[in-house]
């Protein structure tokens, strides 16, 4: 069809004429330093040459702050045109300030995936961190939420601090150590009170929901439920046959569940003391139990390598994760979204999005979301979100505690990689895949022999360190570790040769070349 010639666009009669720009031609510049700045940074670069010492490059510290994005959407709420309209996002760095809280985004969990390392922070005595703010030299660290330095730092116990929480009211903090010692104190660590709750290590403390209450899960098989106010004891529940590793009060119920040494995970009525119900799909010990924030799920992870996921509404397994090349050793939920994270004895962070398709026939193992594939070097003992879900911070055997938030719109770098070529949002390649935005995840190490990561010894690693070392069986018994998964993993623990399962017996094989372990296979903290 041919057009009329008026139609057709003609080259302009007077180039010259063309609106060209005059200014901000260059890309924006940092602001000016001080002089006074200037001058005192060279004078430092010169006192350090003198001293014989290399100069060292500042770099400014990083910050995480939320209030801006917490002004925006309480600002949104106000003037948005309907309750559930929220700007889009796109991935250019443009578009950082429009990056509103996880809270803002109910539907999209990918803005709740924190995978970008923001900050390692170490005490001074270095030693292993067990929970976070406590280490094994019985200290406690406060740190900033914002640059990441400390605040305070109290030396609190006098042996390893094994358990830690704040009531849900922060008005108070209760402690637990390896001497079964419980404390508490005031958020400005005022020693309140001391006393001795258990003859062995207390590993799990959690409060009740009015925060009148509170429980205890020790190595002496039992779990005590005391009186905050009067600090005394008001229960003791028996039933587990070996160390109770952990213990979680439900939510916004009178419930209890707890994992031990002996591969169960009980129900108790705090009330009466009663089992309620025993699950026993793990086959070795349970480490770690989270509720999720509507306390319909709670979710164990296992030294059988898995993470269990069960609806207690019906009071059945509800996923079974399976990623870890180790054992698991820690859980946790996010306060927002239907986001479930593991860490591992390997170091590395798994992030489960259960709010994705169930897993069918074709696909029966869930991949998860992203993975953090070293983001420790030993292992990972505990986990914690900040409230508002756009922090997480592990602490781990290797002393440091590290911290991790949201990808941003356009971020240029990704975990473990200094040079990324394509801008994303942060989550939207949802997939089965094990790869990191597409790229490939163990770049940041090499490979053995056996084809697994290798990574430095940690004295952590030494059998003979372990809590529950026994003469007799130390290193002479065992042959040299191996990192990855054990011979013949892909069976999870199958019977041995006189076929008998793993759950049937205490002990178990080492699965370190010769040898069997009457308590097991061990490692670390156990």
């Amino acid at each position: 069809m041919l057009l009329p010639s008026s139609s057709i666009p003609r080259p302009p009669l007077h180039p010259h004429l063309e609106w060209t720009p005059k200014r901000y031609l260059s890309d924006p510049q940092p602001p000016p330093m001080d002089d006074a700045r200037v001058l005192e940074q060279e004078m430092a670069a010169a006192r350090q040459l003198q001293d014989g010492k290399a100069v060292k490059k500042t770099r400014p510290r990083r910050t995480v702050d939320f209030n801006a994005g917490m002004g925006r959407w309480n600002l949104l709420r106000k003037h948005r045109p309907n309750s559930t309209y929220v700007p889009s996002m796109r991935p250019a760095p443009p578009f950082i300030i429009d990056l509103l809280p996880p809270i803002a985004y109910p539907g999209n969990s990918s803005t709740s995936l924190c995978t970008k390392f923001i900050h390692t922070s170490t005490n001074k005595i270095r030693c292993p961190v067990n929970v976070v703010t406590g280490s094994t030299s019985g200290e406690f660290t406060l740190w900033n939420g914002l640059t990441f330095n400390f605040e305070t730092i109290l030396q609190a116990h006098d042996s390893a601090v094994r358990a830690f929480q704040f009531t849900h009211s922060g008005s108070f903090l209760a402690s637990a150590d390896q001497n079964g010692i419980i404390k508490y104190f005031q958020p400005n660590m005022n020693n309140l009170t001391a006393w001795a709750g258990h003859r062995e290590a207390i590993r799990g403390l959690s409060f009740s929901p009015d925060d009148r209450r509170f429980a205890t899960a020790s190595d002496d098989s039992t779990i005590r439920i005391w009186s905050f106010e009067e600090s005394r004891e008001e229960s003791v529940l028996t039933g587990h046959g070996w160390d109770v590793k952990c213990v979680e009060w439900h939510p916004s119920k009178g419930l209890l569940v707890s994992g031990s040494k002996d591969n169960q995970i009980k129900f108790w009525d705090p009330r009466t003391g009663a089992v309620l119900s025993t699950l026993h799909q793990h086959k070795n010990t349970i480490q770690g139990l989270a509720w999720s924030p509507n306390g319909n799920l709670v979710a164990s992870a296992s030294r059988d390598q898995t993470v269990r996921v069960f609806d207690i509404r019906a009071m059945k397994e509800f996923r079974v994760l399976r990623g870890h090349k180790k054992e698991v050793c820690s859980v946790t939920w996010h306060p927002v979204h239907p986001i479930l994270v593991s860490g591992g004895s390997e170091g590395a962070v798994l992030h489960w999005d259960l709010g994705g398709p169930e897993p069918t026939t074709l696909q029966p193992v869930t991949q998860p979301r992203a993975t953090l594939s070293q983001a420790h070097d030993s292992n990972i003992w505990s986990m914690a979100f900040h409230p508002m879900g756009h922090l997480f911070v592990t602490a781990s055997n290797d002393h440091t505690t590290r911290f991790w938030s949201r990808e941003r719109p356009g971020d240029a770098t990704s975990v473990g990689q200094d040079d990324e070529d394509d801008a994303m949002v942060p989550g939207f390649s949802y997939g089965g895949t094990n790869k990191w935005w597409g790229k490939d995840e163990d770049t940041a190490v090499g490979l053995g022999d056996n084809g697994y990561t290798q990574r430095a010894p940690f004295s952590g690693d030494d059998p003979t360190s372990s809590d529950d070392f026994i003469p007799g069986f130390g290193p002479s018994a065992v042959a040299p570790k191996q990192s990855g998964p054990l011979p013949g993993q892909e069976e999870m623990w199958t019977a041995d040769s006189r076929g008998e399962e793993w759950g049937n017996r205490r002990g178990g094989w080492t699965g370190r070349g010769r040898g069997y372990h009457p308590n097991g296979p061990r490692r670390g903290r156990y």
